[in-house]
């Protein structure tokens, strides 16, 4: 089959070559993938800046989550039959849709919801899960929240913008004002062009950040978040709690321990709470989005669609940083 490979960290662009279908597990499920979404965390794979975290055997396929068609169940498998339509993100250390072909837990899948087509069903996986565990499972949001969600005209600030609509919260965004309209569209109820004004200048007394940026984001959040709330960072440094719930050996909860010296102590001076986010694929969770879904609750949103031959230019377009939504990958057989 055709796939989208790295030999290396910091291998400047995958390369579409051979490689054998995957084996399918008495628990796993064959999936023939229709179409995949680029997300930043294939960008940082690439680039190596997760090593601390996972350990990938070279050469690697990229990609996380995928829409696609069953063709094959193990001998273990209950929920799913051949000829489903179904949609996934992949546990963290069996990545590899950028592929024709992936070998996935079937607790990491869900049917495919019915109003959507494979590429509008491929962008919901990583944001959407993202979106839930972040909102729902951390921050526990209730009608009248004010929640902060940085970077809303990004592929998981389009879905959580509308998640946390739905459960209710005053919803603030960040992003340009060439895109102020379009996330308001989508529900954010106050939007702050960060090329004008500094979201901690301009926001208080907030139950929850949902932090997309990391850096000196972090820091400011704690600006602006009430005592007890929470701040939820994808971006953010991994602190000690999560690299000991994560299982890491004891030497690597004590670097992140060193390194968020800073957090710890913002969390003392102010009240409030940090969790690192690595979230967790479930196909429990996206069955829950895809009723959602189905009662047009909540909807992707794509910028563009590449074939896989295309794969560099999606990455390009990734790294640009100018996506609204998310950027799909529509797998074709005729890859040469």
């Amino acid at each position: 089959m055709k796939a989208a490979v790295i030999n290396r960290y910091g291998q400047l662009m995958p390369e579409i070559t051979d490689v054998a279908i995957p084996q399918v597990g008495d628990q796993d499920i064959l999936v023939k993938i229709m179409a995949a979404s680029v997300n930043p965390i294939d960008l940082k794979t690439q680039a190596g800046q997760l090593r601390m975290l996972l350990h990938y055997q070279m050469p690697l396929i990229l990609g996380n989550d995928f829409a696609g068609v069953v063709t094959k169940v193990g001998v273990g498998v209950s929920g799913f039959q051949i000829g489903d339509q179904v949609y996934g993100r992949v546990p963290k250390d069996r990545i590899g849709t950028f592929a024709e072909y992936i070998a996935v837990d079937e607790d990491a899948v869900a049917l495919k919801p019915t109003n959507l087509t494979f590429e509008q069903a491929a962008a919901i996986p990583l944001v959407g899960l993202t979106s839930y565990q972040a909102l729902i499972d951390i921050m526990q949001i209730k009608p009248n929240n004010k929640v902060l969600i940085q970077a809303g005209s990004g592929g998981i600030g389009t879905f959580a913008i509308q998640l946390a609509k739905l459960k209710g919260a005053f919803v603030a965004t960040t992003t340009s004002a060439k895109n102020s309209d379009f996330v308001r569209q989508l529900g954010a109820d106050q939007v702050i062009d960060y090329h004008q004004e500094n979201f901690a200048e301009v926001l208080r007394d907030y139950d929850d950040v949902f932090d997309t940026l990391g850096g000196e984001a972090v820091a400011e959040a704690f600006k602006i978040v009430k005592p007890g709330g929470r701040i939820v960072s994808l971006s953010g440094m991994p602190d000690d709690r999560f690299a000991k719930a994560y299982g890491l050996p004891r030497w690597k909860q004590w670097l992140f321990r060193l390194v968020t010296q800073k957090i710890h102590r913002l969390e003392k001076q102010t009240g409030a709470r940090y969790h690192f986010l690595f979230m967790k694929p479930s196909g429990r969770q996206l069955t829950e989005l895809t009723s959602l879904i189905e009662q047009t609750k909540l909807r992707p949103v794509i910028d563009r669609t590449f074939s896989l031959a295309e794969i560099q230019a999606a990455f390009k377009y990734s790294q640009s940083h100018r996506a609204k939504g998310k950027i799909i990958i529509k797998i074709d057989d005729s890859v040469a």
